[in-house]
């Protein structure tokens, strides 16, 4: 759901077939480099993701993959298991990854009615594997746009992706054209054929989402079976339906009352499917109407009458700035503080909703005539993802901050730009470029010509800083990433000047400052260390301690280092508290060199100063 539009919609998802599940996947050795508190499973609770020992976590990686919707793989993320590993490995120790939004197809998954292509889900399930064993938390999600390839004909200017072939000649729908359409999103509301499949599957029209139902509960029946135990626990839960959108209304129905009477009695029915199919402990990740929180197109939604969904549900949500992406309506670049409404926004419907949020997509196009606003457009998604407060507001007002928000940027494709796809099966319209699908180009990595996947976004943007576990209930959390816009340095949350020590200790550098309240955890509270912070350059300022270049954690090490599960070579910072109930706060910054003592110190009661004021 990316580019030029307004995106959508509808449909991943019919599957029906049947299917013999293999017995349970044979036991293979943990995680590298995994530690005792590593690889339980999650569940929801207090709004928040939790691991076994209590911690909060955040969940921060990329979709895998707009690949799934092109044929030359046959609905794969990839080409083959290799790749899949070359894929997360990358994700990991470029990305600074944790989860992916593990994208599946209808199409391929049963191609005829009612017969499941186990042969596509094995190839699935072990590319999923290949996440898993990196380290690497899995949610699938059945995609589809503009609810099918199969709608379009040879010579279209768009496709689609998600429902088989069979689904399409069911509803002898007119032939599709979008009239006038500048943007492949307008397809949503303006191809007939679109809007009356869209249509068919929510009225479940043909038995279209009976079907689906059936499918997707014999889908993840094989996925719990032919996964590892260790595996499937790394597994989060399941996106339902990629964007859902009515198509059209009947009379006297709006989005509101569609939502309510169409789209959360399907994730009712969804979810009974999900303990069938023995995954009643993992959430389903349900999205509102896509147009909820547009800026542009909006319409009123949010599962505003769902009352309190609680934990057996997250509330999974998109945001493209669609004014950005236009051209037109937002001159210029984003600026700080730009999303935190937005943003806001999500934390809110999560927390009237009894649970917690992810927003499963976010990015900007990175050819074309916006892709100059990219840098800004995703450093202020990322800041409102990690805060609801600007970062000129930041230190003055940071107990307002919200929850750390979970996210999944679209996407990390790493065939961008060397596809070979036949779009709509013409032979004559071969695209190579981009994410060669309907002109979009928003992938964050690719592979150079060794092989090598490279990030084509600034590293200091995409590879964060981020708490991925907190041992406690998290107050507060901001990253300066200091990530380039060209040759110019994006700075939006500098060190007030009030606090000069923190600041020289700080610099021109990176920094993350979190604030957390204990809560007699014995597992440790852990951030993710990007490459630009090598541990021995890695300075640390926190009530528990003060050191410059941290150790190798122990469970006696208040601060220390330690590899992230999945030995890609990713790195976290361990630090341990022994209270309950008591603010804690560590800023964790790469600017400066062989810090003193004194300004360590001094830096230090500057913070606790700072948090006794703040926090009171």
């Amino acid at each position: 759901m990316p580019n030029i539009r307004v995106r959508l919609l509808v449909v991943l998802v019919v599957l029906f077939g049947s299917l013999t599940v293999a017995g349970a996947g044979p036991a293979t050795a943990a995680v590298p480099n995994s530690l005792w508190f590593d690889g339980t499973a999650l569940t929801v609770s207090n709004g928040r993701f939790l691991d076994a020992q209590g911690r909060e976590v955040v969940l921060r990686g990329y979709n895998v993959s707009g690949e799934t919707k092109l044929d030359e793989n046959h609905g794969l993320p990839f080409a083959s298991v290799a790749d899949a590993k070359k894929s997360a490995t990358a994700l990991r120790a470029l990305g600074g990854g944790n989860a992916v939004r593990f994208l599946l197809s209808w199409a391929y998954a049963e191609p005829v009615r009612g017969q499941l292509d186990t042969a596509y889900l094995a190839a699935a399930t072990a590319q999923m594997g290949a996440f898993l064993d990196a380290g690497v938390r899995v949610y699938p999600d059945f995609h589809q746009d503009l609810y099918s390839r199969h709608l379009f004909n040879s010579g279209s200017w768009y496709t689609g992706d998600g429902a088989p072939a069979w689904a399409v000649e069911l509803g002898d729908y007119p032939t599709e054209s979008c009239g006038i359409c500048l943007l492949w999103g307008q397809n949503i509301t303006q191809n007939s054929a679109v809007t009356e499949a869209q249509y068919d599957f929510w009225h479940n029209n043909y038995g279209l989402q009976d079907s689906f139902l059936t499918t997707a509960q014999k889908t993840m029946a094989y996925l719990k079976a032919n996964l590892t135990t260790e595996q499937f626990t790394g597994v989060v839960g399941f996106d339902p339906y990629n964007e859902p959108y009515a198509g059209t209304y009947d009379s006297g129905q709006a989005s509101r009352t569609w939502e309510r009477d169409l789209l959360w009695p399907f994730y009712v029915k969804f979810r009974a499917r999900m303990d069938a199919a023995g995954w009643t402990d993992k959430p389903a990740f349900v999205e509102p109407n896509l147009f909820w929180n547009g800026n542009v197109s909006k319409q009123e939604g949010g599962l505003l009458d769902a009352g309190t969904i609680g934990s057996r549900y997250v509330f999974n949500t998109h945001f493209y700035d669609q004014k950005a992406i236009s051209g037109i309506l937002m001159w210029g670049n984003a600026s700080d503080g730009q999303y935190v409404s937005d943003f806001g926004a999500v934390r809110d419907r999560a927390t009237a909703l009894g649970t917690t949020a992810i927003v499963s997509e976010y990015g900007h196009p990175l050819n074309g005539s916006t892709a100059g606003k990219a840098p800004t457009v995703l450093k202020a998604m990322y800041q409102a993802l990690d805060s609801r407060v600007k970062g000129a507001n930041w230190w003055t007002t940071p107990a307002t901050s919200g929850p750390v928000l979970s996210g999944s940027q679209w996407q990390w494709d790493i065939y961008n730009g060397r596809h070979h796809e036949l779009m709509n099966g013409n032979p004559d319209k071969v695209q190579t470029t981009g994410d060669a699908w309907n002109d979009e180009d928003l992938s964050a990595v690719r592979l150079d010509d060794s092989g090598t996947a490279v990030l084509r976004q600034d590293a200091r943007l995409l590879d964060r800083i981020y708490p991925s576990a907190t041992s406690g209930s998290t107050v507060a959390f901001t990253y300066e990433d200091r990530s380039r816009d060209g040759s110019t340095t994006l700075t939006w949350n500098p060190v007030p000047s009030s606090l000069p020590n923190v600041s020289s200790l700080v610099g021109s550098g990176q920094y993350s400052l979190l604030v957390w309240r204990s809560n007699s955890g014995t597992a440790p509270t852990e951030l993710h260390l990007p490459a630009s912070f090598p541990t021995a350059s890695t300075t640390v300022v926190s009530d528990l301690g003060t050191v410059y270049a941290p150790p190798a954690y122990t469970s006696s090490t208040p601060i220390g280092a330690a590899a992230e599960p999945g030995g890609t070579g990713s790195r976290r910072l361990l630090i341990t508290d022994s209270d309950s109930g008591v603010l804690h706060y560590a800023l964790v910054t790469n600017g400066a060199t062989s810090p003193s003592a004194t300004l360590l110190a001094a830096a230090k009661s500057e913070l606790a100063a700072w948090a006794a004021a703040r926090f009171s």
